[in-house]
């Protein structure tokens, strides 16, 4: 079996990923997606957190969070 890395636009990508799963002679690696999702969140966490330092975004405090537990 061959293996083949691609780069696919983000704006593409979920639509890459129907399409090549209804190929059966394809398999995708779940450990690619899963890591894809990860750094998806991570990215988003990020971007999260540069709004709240620039006070775009409303926060709380680490308290009220701990409380909130």
């Amino acid at each position: 079996m061959k293996q083949v890395t691609l780069s696919i636009e983000e704006r593409k990508y979920k639509f890459f990923m129907e399409l090549i799963k209804n190929f059966d002679f394809i398999t995708i690696s779940e450990d690619t997606i899963e890591k894809k999702q990860t750094l998806k969140k991570i990215a988003e966490g990020m971007h999260a957190a540069i709004l709240a330092g620039k006070g775009s975004v409303k926060t709380r405090s680490a308290k009220s969070f701990l409380n909130e537990l």
